[in-house]
């Protein structure tokens, strides 16, 4: 009898790690305009904006990325942020100059 008939061989089942598993992210602009993404909850965000922006047509250092308010670091992943299926992330341009006077 094979190791296989007498039930000795573990089952080949894809074993996901732990943290590995994908979430879905919605990214949405000032104009209403939204683009999802489905990543690894381990994946740096860099590759979401990136994606977003050359799949926007715009340049990555013209835009910034907001999750709670709060600016994304693009070495940061899903996991560490504590990130939730379907969560969205803003994105707005960034706006340079401009003062305040009295």
């Amino acid at each position: 009898m094979s190791a296989k008939e007498e039930g000795n061989v573990p089952p080949t089942e894809d074993v996901k790690k732990e943290g590995d598993e994908q979430i879905n992210l919605k990214v949405q602009n000032s104009q209403g305009g939204e683009v999802f993404f489905k990543i690894k909850r381990s994946t740096p965000l860099r590759k979401l904006m990136e994606a977003y922006a050359s799949r926007s047509g715009v340049s990555l250092n013209s835009i910034r990325f907001l999750y709670d308010g709060q600016r994304l670091n693009s070495d940061s992943t899903p996991k560490e942020l504590n990130m939730e299926n379907d969560d969205a992330i803003d994105v707005v341009l960034q706006q340079t100059g401009g003062s305040f006077s009295i």
